[in-house]
């Protein structure tokens, strides 16, 4: 394993960093401080700073010593969820209803601890840019920086993610080329019908047996509209209707959400959610209106950038710790910067929860959960992997 030297011995400080970054977790575009301790690292290292790209994102610019064209971005995500952490160790939360459930406070000091060697050194030929980008868990902070014009300003060959793995040991690695995350897209329906004594429901037009059979109607869509070979998630994880157990209400709600790897799938599933929805209700009588709103879309590694840094990855680590990313219906807005430019997105092991603190929540150290907390250990090899991806895609000719 080629860890890097400088990155091992100052392996305590970016863990310090990284924890007190998990100890002030900040929501999308709520990121002030965190951003303003990322700036501060940068500058005191010389790194050339940018701020205000997506509101609350911060760019660090590294030039090379060697002059070259060529330049590469690298990508950590910032902000927190909206979880109460049940950990007790020293480094929980601070703010209860603010977490970091998802390591993007491990992120965020893996990506610090590359620019600190990178800067230190600048044994390259190039540019690195070094994108901290906030916003990722549900506003699109990646699609908002580039509004502000990110690529137009820094532009890149290649721009590269990492995104840590609960379940995959540490110090191994999985990435594929392909469709890698899925898109992201919530659906609202509202029955509407005629509100009636619950005793005499002829007077009335009952929304709840209409809005039961849409239930069960939409999951036809995956089950026979969709090519099999594909794959696609309806999932109806809201209903809303009553208020009491002896009133037939106007109306009820139903929500949910819809994954697809593709936008023509996303086409189909939205076009027959709408026909199914509008048909039901109609059928018992009623209308119906349907709002369907596209939040990511799939995340795609390019085939070539995946490629190289798979190489990266063997000789880091080698070939039997560098495995195939196995597609999650989850959803990533890494996607919109692959969409304007080639690269792709890592994942790098986790572990199993065994390095969580005494303290810890009983529950598992999975994403999105009370009880995670990243794994420190592998914030030298996540550095080290950056440091040893700049200088290879610089090399090339």
């Amino acid at each position: 394993m080629q860890l890097i030297d400088s990155i091992v011995s100052e392996a305590a400080a970016f863990r310090q960093i990284r924890r007190d970054l998990h100890a002030h977790p900040e929501l999308c575009f709520e990121e002030t401080r965190t951003s303003d301790r990322i700036a501060e690292q940068l500058q005191r290292w010389g790194v050339e700073v940018h701020r205000g790209l997506g509101r609350t994102g911060v760019v660090g610019v590294i030039e090379g010593r060697r002059g070259g064209a060529r330049s590469i971005g690298l990508r950590a995500d910032i902000d927190a969820l909206p979880v109460t952490e049940k950990n007790t160790f020293d480094h929980a939360s601070r703010h209860p209803g603010r977490m970091h459930a998802c390591g993007h406070d491990g992120h965020t000091a893996m990506l610090l601890a590359a620019a600190r060697h990178l800067s230190r050194t600048r044994d390259f030929a190039g540019r690195v840019v070094c994108i901290f980008q906030p916003a990722e868990e549900g506003g699109g902070g990646a699609r908002e920086m580039l509004r502000d014009g990110l690529f137009e300003r820094f532009p890149v060959d290649a721009v590269f993610a990492m995104h840590n793995w609960p379940g995959i040991p540490a110090g191994r690695f999985a990435l594929s080329s392909g469709p890698v995350m899925a898109s992201s897209n919530e659906f609202r329906v509202v029955v509407r019908g005629k509100g009636a004594h619950a005793a005499m429901p002829h007077l009335g037009l009952d929304p709840i047996p209409a809005a039961c059979q849409m239930v069960l109607a939409l999951q036809s869509v995956v089950s026979r509209n969709k090519n099999p070979l594909e794959a696609g998630v309806v999932s109806v994880t809201m209903v809303h209707g009553g208020e009491a157990t002896n009133v037939i209400p106007d109306s009820v709600e139903l929500q949910g959400t819809v994954r697809t790897f593709s936008e023509s799938l996303l086409d189909l599933i939205e076009a027959n959610m709408q026909r199914i929805a509008t048909h039901t209700a109609q059928a018992f009588g009623m209308s119906c209106s349907f709002e369907f709103r596209r939040n990511y879309p799939p995340t795609v590694n390019h085939a070539a950038q995946t490629e190289f840094a798979r190489r990266v990855l063997v000789d880091l680590v080698g070939a039997d710790a560098v495995q195939a990313f196995e597609p999650s219906m989850g959803a990533e807005d890494f996607s919109y910067m692959l969409q304007r430019c080639p690269g792709a997105y890592v994942i790098i092991g986790n572990g199993g929860g065994e390095h969580r603190d005494a303290g810890h929540g009983a529950g598992p150290c999975t994403l999105h959960n009370a009880s995670y907390d990243f794994n420190d250990d592998i914030l030298p090899l996540g550095a080290s992997f950056w440091v040893h991806l700049v200088q290879r895609w610089l090399e090339q000719p």
